[in-house]
């Protein structure tokens, strides 16, 4: 119970292994989806604030490009400026256009001192009147102001991913002190803003391949440690079963030997002076069947105390080359008249070429004799034995199939328990014996029922280098 207990102790503190580790994977990939979308974010408002920068600059170069290349020619050639007129509409067009160009810049709007538009790219602004709003305001006071907007579906704006992304710029046009006009610049970043999202795509994608490829390696430790705990588990409750068995039997053995040692002695004696009293008895009664009685029930007795014996203490092999089809041929010639009288048919397919394997000859004839008996004894006349065998896997297989009523699921459990019978007669140790033959030449025993009806059993030898 206390081992038993050890490993359900270790079973769970390597479940609580695994639901910690994988909590820390699911924490992990939280924390890098965190951090990737607070980098994104970060990246996504310095490009704002270089954007707004670089625009400011813009409407610098521009208001220079402005003072120079239009306003000090047009006031030397005009005297004053008049962008109604033709002339000096497509001069300030073409200074603007020139300046601008290769800039990204989508729309270029001058207000005058009264917030009207006197040029525009559009020229359907041009005329309107209070269109500058606040940030004409600001600009009126000398102030540069930027404002970013984004225009998409719902879900477009709540990942930050818009159609369109364009930053506004109003920056006063000055003429040495004096503030002359207002600039509005409106360029187009969207194709800066969809390389952010890109990159944080790719942030995050990474993080899934990556979390991914931890989680299938930690899912096959896992569930490779889980198999080998398992296998560990069921090896320890074998081998505990198998050592309550061998201490069972152990005291059955010792306890076998001095019963069996005791009562052998006395039980010769009766034997012999059954056979003494016989000779006198045939002078006085020759029909007395007692001595006989008292003769062969003595000598079933002290067959009883051999299979005691056989099983407590199982022999060494003498080991020495052998082949099993000599065995089993043995077999069936020592039982030819219980074959003969019960009318029993039996079914040969030997392999050819079957190696030679190192055994005792004389053990597993025994064995084998025991098995043919079992079988006899579950069959009625006519009944057949099928004995196959074949190579696999560096073994011998041997399989000894009847026809008989085969064997309950309940017997089967309680089959290789000694002393379990479910015969009037015998000390059920019959099978407990041949279980121990076989093992005592490294190999297995195995009974189940077929198919159809009977019963199958199988034997593995290993075969041995000679």
């Amino acid at each position: 119970m206390l081992q038993k207990s050890d490993n359900l102790q270790s079973i769970k503190s390597f479940r609580l292994v695994k639901f910690f580790t994988f909590s820390s994977l699911i924490i992990m990939f939280a924390a890098t989806i965190t951090i990737s979308a607070l980098n994104a974010h970060w990246v996504r408002n310095i490009l704002l604030e270089k954007s707004k920068e670089y625009a400011a600059l813009l409407v610098e170069n521009l208001n220079h490009q402005i003072i120079s290349r239009f306003m000090l020619p047009v006031l030397v050639r005009s005297g004053e400026i008049r962008l109604r007129e033709k002339e000096q509409f497509l001069l300030m067009d073409k200074v603007i256009r020139s300046t601008l160009h290769s800039f990204n810049v989508e729309m270029v709007t001058l207000y005058d001192e009264h917030n009207i538009i006197s040029y525009s790219f559009d020229p359907t602004k041009i005329g309107q009147k209070n269109a500058g709003g606040v940030h004409y305001e600001k600009a009126m006071k000398k102030q540069v102001t930027s404002r970013l907007i984004q225009q998409g579906s719902f879900l477009e704006l709540l990942f930050w991913f818009p159609q369109e992304t364009k930053i506004i710029t109003f920056a006063p046009l000055r003429v040495k002190n004096h503030v002359s006009g207002v600039v509005e610049i409106i360029r187009d970043v969207s194709d800066d803003y969809k390389k952010i999202f890109r990159l944080q795509g790719l942030i995050v994608g990474s993080c899934f391949i990556i979390m991914g490829i931890l989680f299938l390696v930690l899912r096959f430790v896992v569930k490779h440690g889980e198999k080998i705990i398992e296998q560990r588990a069921e090896e320890r409750l074998k081998l505990e079963k198998k050592l309550r068995y061998a201490e069972h039997l152990s005291a059955i053995g010792e306890m076998t030997a001095g019963i069996s040692h005791e009562i052998r002695n006395p039980l010769g004696i009766i034997k012999s002076s059954a056979q003494l009293l016989k000779k006198k008895m045939e002078k006085v009664d020759a029909k007395s069947s007692i001595p006989d009685i008292i003769v062969e029930e003595s000598g079933r007795l002290d067959n009883i105390i051999t299979d005691f014996l056989d099983f407590a203490k199982p022999k060494i092999p003498d080991l020495h080359p052998c082949r099993i089809e000599k065995i089993i041929e043995k077999n069936i010639a020592f039982l030819a008249p219980q074959i003969e009288d019960h009318n029993f048919t039996i079914n040969t397919e030997i392999s050819k070429h079957l190696p030679q394997i190192m055994a005792d000859s004389a053990m597993l004839h025994q064995a084998f004799l025991n098995i043919f008996i079992n079988a006899f004894q579950s069959m009625e006349n006519n009944g057949c034995i099928t004995i196959r065998t074949k190579v696999d896997s560096g073994n011998i297989v041997i399989n000894f199939i009847d026809t008989g009523q085969g064997i309950s699921k309940a017997v089967l459990k309680k089959i290789w328990a000694p002393f379990f019978t479910t015969k009037s007669t015998g000390t059920g140790l019959g099978l407990g014996i041949v279980k121990n033959m076989i093992e005592a030449h490294s190999g297995t025993i195995s009974i189940t029922n077929t198919k159809t009806r009977g019963a199958n059993v199988e034997i593995r030898l290993p075969i041995q280098e000679i």
